[in-house]
């Protein structure tokens, strides 16, 4: 004597049926996965812009300390210098810890003006925006388009 005899007409999933649900499982992830790849790289670049802009601030702080950009300091001196008196900049990679997205640098300083640049490295390499700058009158620039790079 049989508990329970299953209907002939609830056997389980033919083969078409499974192939379509792969198939439709297939569509989703082509999408999705391009989509958050794109996510975390704005992500990246915000944060490597954020950093420019605080590095910014150190310079202003600088110039409001000394009158000048450039590695000559006053009497007092800035605690964030090199040996060779050139400027350190307080934050050198994007992001703080963990894997390098970003290399931060001081591309070019004189008394009244510096330039600041972030290098894409590691998974950003090949990034669409390049090497984004940040400079003392506050003007952006980037490998690729500027709107598109620093407005997402």
């Amino acid at each position: 004597m049989k508990l329970y005899e299953c209907p002939k007409n609830l056997r389980g999933f033919t083969l078409i049926e499974l192939m379509i649900a792969v198939a439709i499982v297939g569509i989703i992830a082509a999408v999705a996965v391009p989509s958050y790849q794109d996510h975390v790289k704005r992500t990246n670049r915000t944060q490597a812009k954020a950093l420019l802009q605080e590095n910014a601030q150190f310079m202003e702080k600088m110039y409001t300390q000394n009158n000048q950009y450039d590695k000559t300091v006053g009497a007092d001196g800035i605690a964030n210098t090199g040996d060779d008196g050139a400027i350190s900049l307080p934050i050198t990679q994007s992001p703080r810890t963990g894997t390098k997205q970003y290399d931060i640098s001081l591309s070019a300083s004189d008394n009244n003006s510096f330039t600041l640049q972030a290098v894409p490295t590691g998974s950003m390499t090949g990034d669409t925006c390049g090497t984004l700058t940040l400079t003392n009158t506050g003007v952006r620039g980037a490998g690729g388009d500027v709107g598109d790079c620093w407005n997402r």
